[in-house]
């Protein structure tokens, strides 16, 4: 059997299969059980799982979750600590470079981005069929890009992030030092006449999108996360505006569009097995 989970800030979603076929699936809230007791609870539960997969929306390294700020993490060095313990294989991986592992067998490619906007601004890229990750495994993140200085802090600690502006918690954070009265959607921003926050969120999308196909060339940039499903005319937006924030060259026959996968963080998880660290 192998395991695959979804580790986010808000829930622990897992499913459970064997070989293809899917056998069951559970979740827990984040903060209510830490990553590793979890586990425990379904390595007892279910004990033939012989892989599991995690997609972790956090830093990790060579098996060690490096930090997680949403996600309480009761076991650092998760991977040595599992398999020593229960025999099995793990693997753990950034949720962004989970999804693009996801996203390239969807689209059949091994040039691909995902670009996330969520809570976050995340972003996974794949070359050549392999997922960039860097010396530290940080090499993607596209959210903490120093871009405009403003009163706001980022998680990170920084006042100049990309993420400040292209992402929900940036939204909610310039909502909370405007003082302004009304929801961090996009359309209840317009309905309240806050147009310089949305247009500053449009402008630092293009940015990432723009910065994304320029540095990595992709064949495919797949737009995903919450916010880009809550607001569908995201996608004829960037289509219409990229050139002005993109190299001509990398505009070249690739292909921009929203996800069609439901969770493709989990099913990346999933994938894990078939790949190198």
């Amino acid at each position: 059997m192998n395991l695959a989970i979804d580790a986010g800030g808000t829930n622990l979603r897992a499913q459970i299969w064997h070989n293809d076929n899917f056998i069951a699936a559970t979740e827990a809230k984040s903060g209510s059980i830490g990553l590793y007791s979890w586990i425990e609870t379904l390595l007892a539960k279910y004990r033939e799982i012989k892989t599991i997969g995690i997609s972790f929306a956090g830093q990790v390294e060579d098996g060690r979750i490096i930090s997680a700020p949403n996600i309480l993490v009761d076991e650092h060095n998760i991977r040595e600590r599992v398999e020593s313990k229960y025999g099995v294989t793990l693997k753990i991986e950034n949720d962004l470079n989970c999804a693009v592992l996801a996203e390239a067998k969807e689209f059949g490619v091994q040039n691909i981005c995902a670009l996330y906007v969520g809570t976050g601004l995340g972003l996974g890229a794949m070359d050549g069929g392999r997922v960039i990750k860097g010396f530290k495994n940080v090499a993607t993140e596209i959210g903490h890009i120093p871009y405009k200085k403003t009163p706001l802090k980022c998680g990170c600690s920084r006042d100049n992030c990309l993420e400040l502006y292209a992402s929900g918690s940036g939204i909610a954070k310039q909502i909370e030092h405007k003082r302004v009265s009304c929801g961090t959607t996009l359309k209840e921003l317009e309905r309240a006449g806050e147009i310089e926050i949305v247009e500053l969120f449009q402008e630092a999308l293009l940015v990432a999108a723009g910065t994304t196909l320029t540095l990595f060339n992709p064949q495919v940039l797949v737009l995903g996360g919450g916010i880009i499903e809550a607001n569908p005319y995201l996608e004829e937006f960037i289509l219409k505006n990229i050139k002005d924030y993109a190299l001509s060259n990398s505009l070249e026959g690739v292909k921009i569009c929203k996800s069609r996968l439901q969770n493709a963080s989990l099913g990346g998880a999933l994938l894990l097995k078939d790949f190198d660290d």
